[in-house]
């Protein structure tokens, strides 16, 4: 296995661990659910992320 392959591996890993599912297959979703939709931007996507898992206004959460 390339050692990109495995720097891949790792990074989506990491990303799982604190919440955030890989881009690739979130376009893999909205093109096969969703394909009148257009897809949020790499960037839109991460927030969106973290918006939905800690919350918007007032900082983060506690517990």
């Amino acid at each position: 296995m390339k050692q990109r392959d495995v720097m891949k591996r790792v990074r989506d890993m990491l990303r799982l661990m604190v919440g955030q599912p890989p881009y690739e297959a979130y376009l893999a979703h909205m093109a096969h659910h969703h394909p009148e939709a257009a897809p949020l931007t790499r960037l839109e996507f991460f927030r969106n992320r973290e918006q939905a898992r800690y919350g918007g206004a007032g900082g983060g959460k506690c517990c």
